[in-house]
């Protein structure tokens, strides 16, 4: 489905960083929180272990919890609810445009309560959300950005991260650029900041005494070899997305007289990052055969994304139902994601595509 970019100037970065002996906390870390902070148009940058460590510390820094709810898009992975959830909070569900699948401005304000404290927004596919809305309809309301699938995209002629109280990036290997592991919280909030170098970091604050542990803290901090492959890999974002935009447009191009696919749609007024390639199919077309069609010449695919308010835990503990979301729901039940990475050859698009018509014509 997916594979890293790597080259030998990764590797050497790398090994540069285990040589040094230095092997956490150390100055690699402190590169790539620049970096990332300059790409996103931020004052502050903060790496943490992964997205979903990095969207936590935010909702802990901010002190949302026990009695606030969020409004969070259903469509999205598991930890865009998860990081309110850690802290007591509880996640109130909003449906998607049905276009771009990111939540839908007008949803804002008819789901929120008296309790509604924070949203929290998905750039769901590396595709930003309506930032422009989502601003006009939560002026009273603390807004982050789970900005971990779009690195390097653009809203207008605002980057991604700069947008909401903080956001931030992951750097999973299926990702536009990797750590391994590793997400980047940013943000221009100095004492946010601030605060979220210390709970990475146990609770130590970064002026304070050997062991000195000033609040409850966690074990999130990025290690330098992680961080070492990230100053590297930044380096070639533009290369990276460059790539991924040729990818995304040779599968376009081979699928375009597909009248049973609807393609991925990007707005004119943004710059997208391309996460993953997502098709959509049409009502009739059943994605299970799809699937096992394309997995039987060797090409895997995903449904993606299950709706989270569906998902056994949330229905368990919040009560949600089927019916809550009906765009979200039916978009579920058909979107399809194919193989999709820097380097997938013109051969290989040919070769899936190939295969999709043959799984709809079995």
């Amino acid at each position: 489905m997916s594979a890293p970019d790597l080259d030998e100037t990764d590797e050497a970065a790398v090994l540069a960083a285990l040589r040094s002996g230095l092997l956490a906390l150390g100055p690699s870390a402190e590169r790539l929180e620049l970096a990332c902070a300059d790409l996103a148009g931020a004052r502050h940058g903060v790496a943490v272990s992964s997205g979903t460590a990095g969207l936590h510390l935010i909702v802990r820094a901010l002190g949302l919890g026990e009695g606030d709810e969020v409004l969070v898009p259903s469509f999205t992975f598991a930890a865009s609810a998860n990081a309110f959830i850690y802290e007591g909070a509880s996640p109130i569900f909003v449906d998607i445009e049905p276009d771009t699948y990111n939540l839908d401005p007008s949803e804002l304000s008819m789901r929120r309560t008296p309790k509604t404290a924070a949203v929290m927004v998905t750039d769901v596919f590396g595709h930003p959300a309506d930032w422009n809305a989502i601003q006009d309809a939560t002026p009273d309301l603390i807004v982050v950005d789970d900005c971990c699938e779009a690195i390097g995209a653009t809203y207008g002629d605002r980057p991604l991260g700069s947008f909401g109280t903080a956001g931030c990036f992951a750097f999973y290997p299926n990702k536009q650029m990797t750590t391994g592991e590793g997400g980047m919280i940013v943000t221009d909030d100095s004492a946010l900041a601030a605060l979220c170098r210390s709970l990475r970091n146990q609770g130590r604050s970064e002026m304070g005494a050997w062991l000195q542990h000033e609040r409850l803290g966690f074990n999130y901090r990025m290690d330098e070899l992680s961080a070492a492959l990230g100053v590297s890999q930044i380096r070639r974002l533009d290369a990276f997305l460059a790539k991924r935009a040729k990818v995304a447009e040779m599968y376009r191009n081979r699928m375009a007289d597909l009248d049973w696919v609807r393609l991925p749609i990007v707005k004119p007024h943004v710059t997208i990052s391309w996460f993953v390639y997502v098709i959509t199919l049409s009502a009739d077309v059943d994605r299970e055969a799809i699937i096992e069609s394309l997995a039987s010449r060797g090409i895997p695919s995903r449904a993606y994304f299950p709706p989270l308010h569906l998902q056994p835990y949330i229905r368990e503990r919040f009560g949600t139902r089927e019916g809550m979301l009906p765009v979200t729901e039916d978009i579920a039940r058909r979107t399809l994601a194919l193989p999709f990475h820097n380097n997938l050859t013109e051969a290989q698009v040919e070769r899936v595509v190939a295969a999709l018509k043959s799984a709809r014509n079995s």
